[in-house]
């Protein structure tokens, strides 16, 4: 396998805690996302993944390299791949609880504040840096409040019961990127809890973007 991916991506960090916690190796390449105008625009990538996003994780078929897109649809492929330590629970509606939370992050705060999204914010309509901020903060607060709310009803030591999920795999890297962005996360006791629980395993740990190898 070859995970295309850049150290700060957030979709990249969910995609290597879980080839750590299943425990397979990929080759990482580096897709620097504002080098250059950002190598994602490159027409050589763009033919791997059209949405010029990362990651990429290219599997091998046996035949050629099939390129897969969008964390969530890798991770659940890797799920499905290598079963033995389950990222989803054992139930329909458990799986649905869990699927909830890893959507309110990856689909409802992670696109709003995703580089893209910030840069068109300044390029396009020249809003200032202080602007920038403040649509930063309102949809982490709009995300994070939901998802506390998810956590009283369904945590334990992670975001759902005793066992790590694709939640997880998604709160963590939301977290590392709102302390970026110094958003006040003291009204999210159940977020920080669950975060500090994850990064004590070494498959979150090992993953984090200051210990890949292209962190700048």
């Amino acid at each position: 396998m070859i995970l295309y991916g850049y150290w700060r991506s957030s979709a990249a960090y969910r995609v290597r805690i879980a080839l750590n916690l299943k425990g397979v190796s990929a080759e990482q390449l580096s897709v620097h996302l504002v080098r250059d105008g950002g190598e994602q625009h490159k027409a050589d990538y763009i033919a791997l993944n059209p949405q010029e996003l990362v990651p990429t994780l290219v599997v091998d078929d046996e035949q050629d390299g099939d390129a897969l897109t969008q964390s969530l649809a890798i991770i659940e492929y890797l799920d499905e791949l290598y079963p033995k330590t389950p990222l989803l629970p054992a139930s329909a509606l458990e799986r649905a609880h869990v699927r909830a939370m890893a959507l309110t992050i990856a689909c409802e705060i992670h696109p709003l504040n995703n580089l893209r999204v910030l840069q068109y914010l300044t390029q396009k309509l020249t809003v200032n840096e202080e602007a920038k901020s403040a649509w930063y903060h309102h949809w982490v607060a709009t995300g994070f409040t939901a998802l506390e709310t998810q956590l009283v009803r369904h945590s334990g030591r992670y975001c759902f019961g005793d066992k790590v999920t694709i939640a997880d795999l998604c709160l963590v890297p939301q977290v590392y990127n709102a302390q970026r962005f110094n958003v006040d996360l003291t009204p999210y006791p159940n977020i920080m809890r669950v975060w500090a629980e994850c990064n004590q395993l070494p498959a979150f740990a090992d993953a984090a973007p200051e210990r890949q190898a292209d962190a700048v």
